[in-house]
């Protein structure tokens, strides 16, 4: 398995006069490592750690493009060391490193290729083509890989344990199962990238549809969006649950009526019985077994009966 990440310690001066190779925003981040931060916006040299906020953070290339770090992730940044320093501005190439979480990589790869690590797959991405390309690493492993657009470029993945090799085409979503090149789900049904907002998501439910959930700029949110977000990150792994509330339910000093209605059932004493309706005038009542004893109707014998009675009572029977 892939070490995990270790935050860097703050640039020094030698660092600080590198070349950048990326500009991100420190508003909703964490940035640290090799890097210099001026006006709220870091400038990466060499290698920086970003942990992005609750929304996602865009990384902005220097050799152009830009990386995508969703909500709750925490990726490394870094060049490509392998290819020392004689490549021409421009050829740059940068490797992304991640334990879970979700990026986005918009842009196009230099002659080098980039390189995204995650502690399964060593992902290649190299050109020609334009990278539109999203990808989503769950704790137990499972990746998704979505090389989306008709000229993408070649994507690559290796496991980094099997030597396992797949090739991820242009226009196509997988999901690696564990991280296993051998388990490969294609036409996966979930997006790989950044997980939607909890406005756009709502929307999206309303509409019966959970992929493509656009929100109309400016609309706004109802009161059970504002109540009841779906946590889409902590689904997917990217956010830890939150704490229960310490506020409770009721304010304290207002009156919160309660009911009690407790169940009890005493087999010793059954229900009693539901009286009968009286019959209705011109309907025939025949008693039950319980309540009536069984009249036996009159027979008459006639007159064999009659005989055959007479020699019982003769010779002794009844």
């Amino acid at each position: 398995m892939a070490t995990a990440l270790v935050l860097l310690p703050l640039a020094s001066a030698a660092g600080a006069q590198q070349k950048p190779v990326a500009y991100a925003p420190t508003e909703n981040a964490t940035v640290s490592g090799s890097l210099e931060v001026t006006n709220g916006r870091a400038a990466i040299g060499s290698h920086a750690t970003l942990t992005a906020g609750d929304a996602t953070v865009p990384v902005t290339l220097a050799r152009g493009g830009q990386i995508n770090v969703c909500r709750s992730t925490t990726v490394q940044i870094s060049t490509d060391s392998t290819l020392g320093k004689s490549q021409l501005p421009g050829d740059d190439a940068i490797m992304l490193a991640l334990n879970h979480g979700a990026v986005e990589e918009h842009d196009k790869p230099g002659k080098y290729s980039d390189v995204i690590l995650t502690p399964d797959l060593r992902i290649l991405v190299s050109g020609p083509g334009k990278a539109d390309l999203s990808l989503r690493v769950s704790t137990n492993g499972d990746t998704c890989i979505d090389n989306h657009g008709a000229s993408a470029p070649y994507v690559t993945v290796t496991n980094l344990f099997s030597g396992g090799v797949y090739r991820v085409q242009p226009n196509q979503r997988v999901l690696l199962e564990s991280g296993d090149t051998s388990r490969v789900v294609d036409n996966e049904p979930e997006p790989c990238g950044c997980p939607a907002a909890p406005t756009e998501l709502a929307a999206g439910l309303r509409h019966g549809n959970h992929r493509h959930n656009h929100r109309h700029a400016g609309a706004p949110q109802t009161k059970a969006e504002k109540e009841n977000p779906f946590p889409l990150a902590e689904s997917e792994g990217l956010k830890p649950p939150p704490a229960p509330s310490s506020t409770p339910a009721v304010p304290v000093g207002q009156v919160h009526a309660e009911v009690e209605a407790p169940i009890t059932y005493n087999s010793a004493q059954p229900e009693p019985a539901t009286p009968a309706a009286k019959p209705a005038r011109g309907e025939s009542t025949a008693p039950s077994g319980g309540e009536a004893a069984v009249q036996t109707p009159h027979r008459h014998r006639g007159f064999f009966g009659s005989i055959g009675h007479f020699f019982a009572h003769l010779f002794g029977h009844k």
